[in-house]
């Protein structure tokens, strides 16, 4: 019955949510977006990186597969320029099986790689349990963190600073929550890969420095020194700013 159930709500949580495939290779976006369309999900395509942007700026897909080898702008140079990540998650597809290209998309903050060729059924579900991470709310977790002017909302997936709101891209979002929701604990690196990227990373704890250095950076400065280093361990916020 459980497994029947997970099923339905898939089935009805697609109907709202929009898959943006960007592909240059026109048969293989076609048989992308058919993949996703039978399951009920919203497609749109673009065929190279500049028609992305403008695609995802007007569209705002929950979930973009993003292929790395593409004119104009390549996938790398994609995921620079995107903007308004929140709430948006990135698969990105390479025809290359090298370590050093899934860190490089990794760190630019993809939420998942695969490699070329692959099975659709294993592109869907991949987009499928990306979304639940990015829709699961506990409801033991606070959906309301606030510390001094900084508001992090869960539900809503959305964080403001001075009534200001932060582009943060997921990963960002998920590893700020975790670390002020828990104030004073102390997380490694290891920890942190396996709550917010939920997976056996292959590029290391190497990311987790970066997107701290990407978030601290968002933060500015005051804020900033809300995540502190606990070197040689890890990382973890105070329960309020320093003075």
């Amino acid at each position: 019955m459980d497994i029947i159930m997970t099923i339905l709500l898939e089935e009805l949580t697609a109907l709202d949510k929009k898959i943006l495939v960007v592909d240059d290779e026109q048969n293989i976006a076609g048989a992308i977006a058919y993949a996703f369309r039978r399951e009920g999900y919203i497609v749109e395509i673009a065929y190279d990186g500049e028609e992305a942007l403008k695609v995802a700026a007007s569209f705002k897909p929950n979930v973009m597969i993003l292929d790395v080898m593409m004119p104009k702008l390549n996938g790398y140079d994609v995921c620079r320029k995107l903007e308004n990540r929140s709430g948006m998650g990135v698969i990105m597809l390479t025809v290359k099986n090298d370590i050093v290209d899934k860190v490089i998309g990794l760190e630019l903050g993809a939420d998942d790689y695969m490699t070329k060729p692959f099975d659709l059924r294993e592109l869907v579900a991949r987009a499928k349990a990306l979304l639940r991470r990015m829709e699961s709310k506990p409801e033991e977790e606070v959906q309301l963190v606030e510390i001094s002017d900084l508001r992090l909302h869960r539900q809503n997936r959305t964080v403001q600073l001075n009534h200001t709101a932060l582009d943060l891209t997921p990963k960002e979002f998920d590893l700020l929550a975790l670390l002020i929701s828990h104030p004073e604990r102390v997380y490694t690196r290891d920890e942190l890969l396996d709550l917010v990227w939920s997976m056996d990373y292959a590029g290391g704890t190497r990311t987790v420095d970066i997107h701290m250095q990407r978030l601290r950076k968002k933060l500015g400065d005051s804020y900033q020194h809300l995540l502190q280093t606990v070197y040689g361990v890890g990382y973890k916020a105070l329960r309020e700013l320093p003075e």
